[in-house]
């Protein structure tokens, strides 16, 4: 193709300005284009073949035209730019008013951190080595220490409010009417050659009935399912067999360890199953005494149908099966030996979740739960044995919220939610009791943060209204991470456990920390200064209430 750079678009290979091919180049002038000489036309040939008449286009250039596109471009893209701008603004002014305390304002944050060491929780996500290092310094924002004034005066009126009542315990005839099914499948009595409160209950099945096709767990859980089939395979060899009819084992656990979350319950846990005499229930968490026998799976799902106390039991087989081994062994019957073997439970809400009892139980006159958990279970196991792990309840909670918040996790935003359910608390404490705060189901699901998880002392009282001081075992997560050794011991003599060999205990102690906390969690650093002085003085009366009853000043918390 040939071009006529001034005055030609195109020149066919039989065109008529195939004089013009050599005018292409920097000193090409019109009038050396004899076709279009001086003038500004441009010929566009229609085709290259043939024709009668030379059908010829010209199109004569107009720059009136020309400039009145040009005008109503400009006009269209001034439009636009307007339009644009416009939008930018509301969207700029939306997250002004409404996202700086997601942190989503598009400036940089006046927050810096260093590297990030807090104190850790052994149970959800955190690291027992982080135990031995400190925050690094931050720099305030200013707007959240002018907080601190208004919200103090919130936690002076908290604080005034404050009244450890003890609680009327329920009489067994009241329970019973509350849960009759529950008292009719446990007895009053256990065999006396086993350190759990176990049982002989008939069965009234066959060979080929599945002993578990009910079973709320197995219908639910995923992985329940694998530990029910091989239960399954070998239920009918654990029968005991007498007069032509068939007994099963029932065994509820000898222990448990009730609480809290956050506090390193899992990192014990997971310690304790490897003692040789130790067992577990199929799940460290089955959540029963406090949710599921509710019908309570997830708390956003609402309810579904109760799990029956025969499905809880259920989750202990596997441990009833080695106890009736070593019961129905020869040398068992000779000696009338007794299984050394003891059953745990490890939920973590055991030691604080009433939150159920207000759909099933009768309201008191002062909006306190009539029933607790520990009233259930002493009705049942008066000698259980308890264990509590705590930790500072200012680390408790901003782990808690590191764990549970899906999105927008900042230390900001941790201190806006603080803030909200601080002052959701003070409402209900001006007009109900302590406990009935503590405990209320209303509250706690609108509190964006668990404050009230870390309230220790008034959840501690209530179980001493029906457990000796003997039976609870009440451990530090800062004292198990600086000396595991130490602690594990407590918990061996506690639970009267054997004596384990140097090998056995070095498996124990060393074993390396149970759920490490998320790295995007520990990317997003320590509480703000502010906040964590907020949530000092919030606690303070709280724990210094629990020093009280301990006799022990490590809980008051002073020195982490």
């Amino acid at each position: 193709m040939r071009y006529c750079i001034n005055c030609c678009i195109h020149l066919l290979p039989n065109d008529l300005h195939r004089q013009c091919f050599r005018c292409c180049g920097p000193n090409h002038h019109n009038q050396k284009c004899p076709v279009c000489k001086e003038e500004n036309r441009i010929p566009l040939y229609t085709d290259s073949k043939q024709m009668k008449l030379l059908a010829v286009l010209e199109v004569r250039t107009d720059h009136r035209e020309s400039w009145n596109g040009f005008f109503c471009l400009r006009k269209g893209k001034l439009c636009s730019l307007i339009f644009g701008l416009i939008i930018m603004t509301l969207v700029m002014a939306s997250y002004i008013l409404t996202g700086a305390k997601h942190s989503l304002l598009l400036i940089p944050s006046p927050f810096h951190y260093g590297a990030f060491a807090s104190n850790p929780s052994l149970m959800d996500n955190e690291s027992l080595s982080d135990m031995k290092d400190h925050y690094q310094p931050s720099k305030m924002n200013i707007s959240y220490v002018k907080d601190y004034p208004s919200i103090k005066l919130i936690i002076d009126t908290i604080t005034s409010k404050i009244e450890f009542m003890r609680r009327q315990r329920p009489d067994l005839e009241e329970l019973r009417k509350q849960e009759p099914h529950m008292f009719s499948v446990i007895p009053a009595k256990f065999l006396p050659n086993s350190k759990n409160p176990c049982w002989y209950a008939e069965y009234r099945g066959n060979a080929t009935t599945d002993p578990y096709a009910t079973n709320s767990y197995a219908l639910y859980s995923k992985r329940f399912r694998i530990i029910f089939d091989y239960l399954r395979k070998v239920f009918w060899n654990h029968l005991y067999h007498y007069q032509g009819r068939h007994y099963r084992l029932r065994c509820l656990p000898h222990f448990y360890i009730i609480g809290q979350p956050k506090c390193g319950t899992t990192d014990l846990y997971d310690r304790l199953r490897l003692h040789p005499e130790v067992r577990f229930s199929a799940s460290k968490e089955p959540h029963w005494w406090t949710r599921k026998r509710f019908g309570i799976i997830r708390l956003r799902d609402g309810f579904h149908d109760r799990y029956p106390v025969e499905d809880y039991l259920d989750l202990f087989d596997l441990a009833a099966h080695q106890i009736q081994g070593v019961l129905q062994s020869e040398a068992a019957k000779e000696h009338s030996a007794t299984s050394n073997i003891i059953i745990g439970e490890a939920s973590a809400s055991t030691m604080w979740d009433n939150n159920a009892w207000i759909f099933f139980y009768d309201n008191s006159t002062e909006g306190e739960p009539p029933f607790l958990i520990q009233d259930f279970i002493h009705a049942f196991q008066p000698n259980a044995k308890l264990i509590i792990m705590l930790r500072d309840p200012v680390e408790r909670l901003y782990s808690d919220y590191l764990y549970f918040a899906s999105a927008n996790k900042s230390a900001e935003d941790f201190h806006e939610k603080v803030s909200e359910s601080l002052q959701l608390f003070e409402n209900c404490v001006l007009d109900f009791s302590l406990r009935a705060c503590v405990y209320n189901n209303s509250l706690n699901n609108a509190m964006p943060v668990r404050l009230q998880v870390g309230l220790y002392v008034v959840y501690l009282l209530d179980w001493l209204t029906v457990f000796d001081k003997d039976q609870i075992l009440v451990l530090r997560l800062e004292d198990h991470a600086s000396n595991m050794r130490y602690t594990m011991h407590m918990v061996f003599q506690f639970l009267d456990l054997g004596p384990l060999s140097e090998k056995q205990e070095a498996l124990i102690t060393k074993s390396p920390a149970s759920n490490t906390r998320r790295p995007e969690d520990r990317n997003l650093g320590p509480m703000l200064p502010t906040t964590k002085a907020i949530l000092r003085d919030f606690y303070r009366p709280f724990n210094t209430k629990l020093a009280q009853v301990l006799f022990d000043d490590a809980f008051l918390w002073q020195r982490t």
